[in-house]
């Protein structure tokens, strides 16, 4: 699993726009700035609209603030879905919502969870993670995906320098 220290991984994400898909690779987005990434199992899912998202959402003036210059959170799902999301929750500019279709950064971390008892596949752990200039800062996974505690945005602003 990718750990404080780590590059990382280069791999191109896919994010909704006014103008459709547009790709974004990781490793350019996350280059010379501070980055707050965050995934979760999916999109739609409760403790994924009601807390996770929307907490980062409601922090990003805080989260600008202490220096981080872009929000992001990563889910297994394709474009259509985040972008669906993205409206549903009134994301706004405030997060990106990219989309891991092919589980290529889920994977490449090493953050691949198996929810396939639940009919949902192979998943993201749910976790968030400071990326300063390509490296992670600092990481934390939950230990149960329906929880937000640690990779929530109230924990995230806490652990910032």
């Amino acid at each position: 699993m990718i750990k404080a220290g780590d590059a990382i991984p280069d791999v191109t994400l896919k994010q909704m726009t006014g103008d459709g898909p547009k790709d974004v690779n990781l490793k350019d987005y996350c280059a010379d700035r501070k980055v707050v990434l965050f995934g979760v199992p999916g999109a739609f899912t409760p403790t994924c609209s009601e807390t996770h998202l929307p907490g980062f959402v409601q922090s990003e003036n805080i989260l600008k603030e202490k220096g981080v210059a872009a929000v992001a959170c990563i889910s297994v799902a394709d474009f259509f879905v985040m972008g669906a999301w993205g409206q549903s929750v009134n994301v706004g500019n405030s997060v990106d919502l990219l989309a891991d279709g092919n589980s290529e950064f889920t994977k490449a971390a090493g953050l691949d969870l198996d929810l396939s008892a639940f009919g949902l596949g192979t998943r993201c752990h749910r976790f968030a993670m400071v990326v300063d200039n390509g490296v992670v800062a600092s990481i934390a996974v939950e230990d149960n995906s329906s929880e937000a505690t640690v990779s929530s945005a109230e924990s995230v602003l806490a652990n910032l320098a």
